[in-house]
């Protein structure tokens, strides 16, 4: 068994990790762990039954969680012309093209997001290989490929964040920091979830929701009951 640090121990011993507990008891105990020196961040871990390897039952996409994450994001635009000057206006911390380009191949990473305008995708496109990996490559199902760019600035800056199930079916996302306020923390919570069930795919079958688990950086999971969290027991029933 791997050794945990005294902080995380006395933390798993605040809570039973056989029990399911609701969302504001969850965040409750969790907010009472006194698991780091810092500011954690928030993160909320659902498990989806869904195979991922079939395309009728992928999950991905992007949402701006009602009270943000706590962190302001590196914005990056591609873009030329009009859009270029938009991108300035709208807060974007990088806004370029070929220079943009030639910067990323040489090996700079220094920001969180990256919005293309479908135009430029011609070029940003040879950067799969360096974006992709590091999930910084603009794609229009998450809506950093378009030619609203202000929107998609502010959305970025606001704290949207971007939700795709892993190999395990798994979606792993921020929902805010641990000094916010419980009931911001609960209301970022349910709107994560209630996004995932709106988006349920057409060839998941069974219960959709397996498991919801939420945790901060340092410390241990909570398991919350999958059917106390709004709207779930209703997309189960259809």
């Amino acid at each position: 068994m791997a050794k945990v640090g005294k902080k995380y121990a006395e933390a798993a011993k605040l809570f039973d990790k056989q029990k399911l507990y609701d969302p504001a008891e969850a965040v409750d105990l969790l907010k009472k762990m006194d698991t780091a020196k810092f500011d954690e961040t928030v993160e909320l871990s659902v498990n989806l039954n869904v195979d991922p390897k079939y395309a009728d039952q992928q999950v991905r996409g992007a949402l701006v969680l009602p009270h943000g994450i706590g962190k302001s994001k590196v914005v990056l635009v591609f873009a030329q012309g009009d859009k270029e000057n938009e991108a300035k206006d709208a807060g974007a911390d990088f806004v370029g093209a070929d220079d943009l380009i030639e910067k990323i191949k040489g090996g700079w990473l220094d920001f969180d997001v990256a919005i293309a305008t479908p135009n430029m995708m011609g070029k940003v496109g040879r950067l799969g290989k360096i974006l992709g990996p590091k999930g910084l490559m603009p794609n229009p199902k998450i809506g950093t490929v378009t030619m609203d760019v202000t929107k998609a600035v502010s959305e970025s800056k606001a704290g949207k964040v971007e939700y795709r199930t892993d190999k395990a079916g798994n979606v792993h996302s921020p929902i805010g920091k641990k000094s916010f306020d419980a009931n911001k923390l609960v209301e970022n919570l349910t709107t994560l979830v209630d996004t995932l069930i709106k988006v349920k795919p057409s060839g998941a079958k069974g219960q959709y929701i397996k498991s919801v688990t939420i945790s901060s950086t340092m410390g241990p999971g909570v398991h919350i009951n999958p059917f106390s969290v709004k709207g779930v027991v209703k997309a189960e029933e259809n």
